[in-house]
Parts: structure tokens; sequence; C-alpha cells
């Protein structure tokens, strides 16, 4: 937008997402790590597009997955892969990592922030690295932190609780035990999330058996409970 009073290289940026999408779920086990996210993205209040699928497969030890607005997510994957196409052209047998790919988007996200024109999206990257499992956030500030369990969007207050739960019970969680829980929220999810969806993709980064998305899948859910509610 160019203002007739104002400078002519004055513009006006997006002050808020358009279409966006939800929760993300992320849980890390002994030789993984499980993401999950509903296949739902909302334009406004309004349930607009019901595929849009938002964890993608960047390399065989490498996963990234995105809430917020559809479209800053969409260019945002093309500079990966844009990226990653660049580092295969130089033939050295080396491939992105987890630990470099979000550290990386830190620095984007941070100086798209203070263009005053970020990108509204809240990033999880999971990934294998050395070996071990990793599991870090990024949020459109290029605030970015570590730990064995994430969640983004409304299942920050309501996921998060539940999966920080489970791991101060169990120390050492196996890739079914972690996708069950990882469905468990997804379910919570759909039952207390106004933009929740029960169709979601799963998307699992292994040690050894590499990365593998499962799309579309269902969340298993009744509402029976709601016969039991009184005073609404």
């Amino acid at each position: 937008m160019v203002f007739p009073d104002g400078p002519s290289n004055f513009k006006q940026f997006s002050q808020g997402p358009v279409t966006t999408s939800t929760s993300l779920v992320a849980l890390t086990y002994n030789n993984g790590i499980v993401v999950a996210g509903d296949l739902l993205a909302s334009y406004g209040s309004l349930a607009r597009y019901s595929n849009c699928p938002r964890i993608v497969k960047i390399n065989n030890n490498l996963l990234l997955a995105a809430s917020g607005d559809y479209a800053d997510f969409q260019f945002v994957k093309n500079l990966v892969e844009q990226k990653v196409i660049s580092e295969e052209c130089l033939d050295d047998g080396l491939s992105l990592k987890p630990k470099a790919l979000y550290c990386w988007l830190t620095r984007v996200l941070y100086n798209r922030r203070s263009q005053m024109d970020p990108l509204w999206n809240n990033f999880i990257i999971a990934g294998i690295q050395d070996g071990e499992p990793f599991l870090g956030t990024v949020d459109k500030q290029g605030t970015a932190y570590e730990d064995k369990a994430i969640c983004t969007g409304y299942g920050a207050h309501i996921a998060t609780p539940l999966l920080r739960d489970v791991l101060d019970k169990t120390s050492q969680l196996d890739m079914a035990e972690a996708r069950a829980q990882v469905a468990r929220c997804m379910e919570v999810l759909y039952y207390r999330d106004a933009r929740g969806y029960d169709k979601y993709q799963q998307g699992t980064v292994d040690v050894n058996q590499g990365v593998e998305i499962q799309s579309p899948l269902a969340v298993t859910h009744s509402w029976d409970i709601a016969y039991s509610i009184n005073g609404y």
C-alpha cells in the first residue's frame, strides 16, 4: 500500500495471519521422534481447507512441521527445499542436519521480525543427529528452544502438560508408546480446540528406520460424554 502523503517507498506489511493451521504435537522416544498435526487450514473461523499437509520430509534424517499461516509455511518450505538442492549440488556427501536447520530458521525468522514483516509460524524441527534424536522449535520472533516434548498453538496449553506427565513417569518410551501418546493428544485437541480436525498427519523420524509420514490418520473419538455435561 502506497500512501500519497508519505514517502514513496513506504509500504504496509501484513498485520496478521490469514489462512492458518493449529496445533502441532511432538514427542521424543528412545530412538526417535513422533510429530503430528491435523490437516485443516482455517480462513479466520471458517474451516476452509481440509487437506493441507504441514509435516514435510527434508531428508532421510529430518522432518519440518509448522503451525500458523499456511502461505508463510509454503514460502519457508520452498526456501528449505532450495537450500537442500544447493547442498546436494556440492556433491560432498553431506546433508542438512537438524541443528543446522534449527539454527538457520532462527536467523531467518528473527531477520523477518526485525524488518517488522514476520513469518507468522511456529516451526518444529525433528531429526536424528550423531545418532541421537533432536527436537527443537522456533517461533515467529526467532525465539527457539529444545525439549523432549514440544507442542504449538493451543496444544502448548493443553497437550504439553499431558506429554510432560508421561515423560516424568517413564524415562524411556518406545515408538509404539510415543505414537499412542501423540494420538491421545490429538484426540484431546479435537475435543477442545475449536480449530481442530479429526484427520491428521503423523511423521516419525527414527535412528534405524529413517523418516516415515502417515497421512491421513483419523482421530478415534466419542461424544457420548456430552450427555453427562450439565449447566450449558
